[in-house]
């Protein structure tokens, strides 16, 4: 319940003060990027319920000549590259917080299409709400590899506190002034999961 009160005061507080900022990059990405501003998508939270994520848009709607889309590399834009290192694309996920969807700390969501191919151990990541930021983002964030990660997720479960979330929270401002731990070697973001197989 406190971490809860903790999670709609400081997300109801940040919509509010943040609101001119949200304003001017909404702004920037009609100008740069077109409609939509905001990135919707269904993601796994608290017992792999699904629910709509929204993020502010960072690439292009690029498709090959077989319409699927390019790769993130190829999608990216200048001023997604900066929302990114900045993390000021995650900030619409305060309205996800302020409905319940969402904790300010906790497992990053990640795909549908990846809760086949957890582990029984890592399925666990799900046994709280999916977080803004989390213990794997202020410990290598998308330079890890998945299985570091999702140990680290697990970890932060069986671990939680309020304490815990102020130092991660607090932890997530500096990694954002160093951007740090960003992408992956090689990639735009992370590489996709592929199962405990591959």
């Amino acid at each position: 319940m406190l971490k809860r009160f903790f999670d709609l005061f400081t997300a109801l507080c940040g919509l509010v003060l943040l609101a001119p900022v949200l304003l001017i990059i909404a702004l920037l990405i009609r100008l740069k990027l077109g409609s939509p501003v905001l990135f919707r998508q269904v993601r796994p939270g608290l017992h792999g319920k699904p629910f709509e994520m929204v993020k502010f848009r960072t690439m292009r709607d690029a498709v090959d000549k077989h319409g699927n889309p390019l790769p993130d590399d190829q999608r990216m834009t200048r001023l997604g590259h900066i929302l990114r290192a900045t993390s000021l694309d995650e900030l619409p996920e305060l309205w996800n917080v302020l409905k319940g969807d969402m904790s300010l700390v906790g497992p990053r969501p990640l795909l549908m299409e990846y809760l086949p191919l957890y582990s029984a151990e890592q399925y666990r990541r799900h046994e709280v709400r999916p977080g803004v930021t989390g213990w794997a983002q202020i410990n290598g964030r998308n330079a890890l590899s998945w299985e570091e990660k999702f140990k680290l997720d697990v970890w932060y479960v069986d671990n939680q506190s309020l304490w815990l979330d102020l130092k991660i929270l607090f932890l997530t401002v500096k990694k954002v002034l160093v951007r740090d731990g960003i992408s992956a070697e090689g990639q735009a973001t992370m590489e996709r999961f592929r199962g405990n197989d591959r």
